[in-house]
């Protein structure tokens, strides 16, 4: 009966957090649209001027194989093996980290070459837009780290698999999102 109930109340997690990534979906595709609508603005930088194809590259070198390496981790946790489960996650982590940093530093250039979010539409568009993604990556190497801890604490493996699971919805969800920000923000300027 307990295990029942605990399937149940995972089903339960599980639908809120769908319909919280549909959520995160309708607001992003509404970003997307606005980013479409203001590209290229009439007045200040254009795509061409302000995007780099080594900058795509790399980020998405970095970002993309992070669903594959926590594959990796969720293999573990189908075989029962602790080391798979951990190298996955720090992996994923490492690879989360590194795309962050790119971003950061991505942001960075454009803003010291004056490319800020106040100069047109089309930048304010991409930054909101881009920043969005990058805050949820943020959001997701520090729920990595509480899924860390928890993991090394030994938490009910039960309970433990249900949040590795909901973590990689979410997970796969960014690496998505990212998908269509290279195929709709980036690709259509640096090919």
């Amino acid at each position: 009966m307990k295990q029942l109930a605990s399937k149940v109340l995972f089903l339960d997690k599980r639908l809120g957090f769908f319909l919280y990534l549909a959520v995160e979906g309708v607001m992003f595709s509404t970003l997307f649209a606005t980013y479409v609508v203001f590209t290229p603005s009439s007045v200040g930088a254009t795509p061409t001027e302000v995007f780099e194809l080594k900058e795509v590259i790399l980020t998405s070198a970095c970002l993309l194989p992070s669903s594959a390496t926590l594959l990796i981790s969720e293999s573990g946790l189908k075989d029962g093996k602790r080391a798979k489960i951990w190298m996955g996650l720090i992996l994923t982590f490492v690879l989360g980290a590194a795309f962050l940093g790119l971003e950061i530093h991505e942001f960075y250039k454009y803003a010291h070459e004056g490319y800020t979010i106040s100069m047109n539409d089309f930048l304010a568009s991409f930054y909101v837009l881009v920043g969005l993604h990058a805050s949820h990556v943020a959001f997701g190497l520090f729920w990595m780290i509480l899924i860390g801890i928890q993991f090394k604490q030994k938490i009910p493996q039960s309970l433990f698999i249900e949040k590795h699971k909901i973590f990689n919805y979410y997970w796969h969800f960014v690496d998505v999102i990212w998908v269509f920000i290279v195929l709709i923000v980036y690709s259509p300027y640096v090919l």
